[in-house]
């Protein structure tokens, strides 16, 4: 029986190799011989969806501390946050503050309306937003943003929308654009108190549509709780995906402190001779 959460295919592309030109007519030359690429010399493709366990757990933090760690490893990184809501008119242009988290972490920097391509005013369910604006969150915009984004980039994070399952219209939820982009799945989970139930069945969740659980980072919402490390050692006996990284509460949140914690050496298409934090 097929274990749904293996790929079918492996995450990191195979690097093209160039095509030697032809030779000039009449002229006798030695056919070359193709050089072996490695990944020293060429950049592994990596990309992945980050999702959470609920809204205000560490979702942005995690995501701009992977992408923090591929920018230090000479990678072309871009962070994408498709839908966000929660904007303001910053010198005449709306500006979110996760999606600016995710921009100031990459070395990667599109036009906000390609790596956001639904910024909405109201901080609100973004059913709800998008509906005081009139404006319809669909896939197609989402889709054709990100293939821009993966285009232009080694690497690419895509973060998703509070928890895995938040409605965009009425047939349309995250979970459905996750399925659509088809990427890997890196799960943050928030400590606290209900955490353990609220892990478990979002990774049922994410199996089920058979995506690719990659890992999971536990991230300290509350630093007061109790029996931390005993909740984190039941989810790695529970999730099978491997724990990446517990990143505990930062006085000073940023991208660079963050990905201290985390490790992403086993995942495939990071390859970690190259990364430095």
């Amino acid at each position: 029986m097929k274990n749904l959460n293996e790929p079918d295919q492996p995450l990191a592309l195979t690097p093209a190799v160039a095509v030697p030109m032809p030779a000039t007519a009449g002229a006798a030359v030695a056919e070359p011989k193709p050089e072996a690429q490695t990944f020293d010399s060429v950049p592994a493709r990596f990309c992945c969806f980050v999702t959470g366990t609920d809204t205000e757990i560490g979702k942005t933090l995690v995501s701009a501390a992977i992408l923090h760690k591929l920018a230090a490893s000479g990678r072309r990184a871009c962070g994408m946050k498709p839908v966000a809501a929660g904007a303001e008119l910053v010198d005449g242009e709306l500006h979110n503050e996760d999606a600016d988290m995710l921009r100031a972490a990459g070395n990667v920097h599109l036009p906000s309306s390609i790596t956001t391509p639904f910024m909405l005013k109201e901080p609100a369910a973004p059913h709800i937003a998008a509906a005081l604006e009139g404006v319809r969150i669909e896939p197609v915009p989402i889709l054709a943003a990100y293939t821009e984004v993966h285009a232009a980039s080694d690497a690419v994070v895509v973060e998703g929308v509070g928890g895995f399952r938040v409605p965009f219209n009425e047939d349309f939820d995250s979970a459905d654009l996750a399925m659509q982009l088809n990427l890997p799945v890196i799960l943050v989970v928030g400590l606290r108190l209900g955490c353990i139930s609220h892990a478990l069945l979002t990774v049922e969740a994410i199996v089920a549509r058979g995506l690719v659980l990659a890992g999971w980072v536990a991230n300290t919402v509350d630093p007061n709780m109790r029996f931390m490390r005993e909740n984190i050692d039941a989810l790695e006996q529970r999730i099978p995906a491997p724990l990446l990284g517990h990143v505990p509460r930062l006085e000073h949140p940023t991208a660079q402190a963050a990905a201290e914690y985390i490790d992403l050496a086993g995942l495939p298409g990071w390859h970690s001779p190259r990364v430095q934090t």
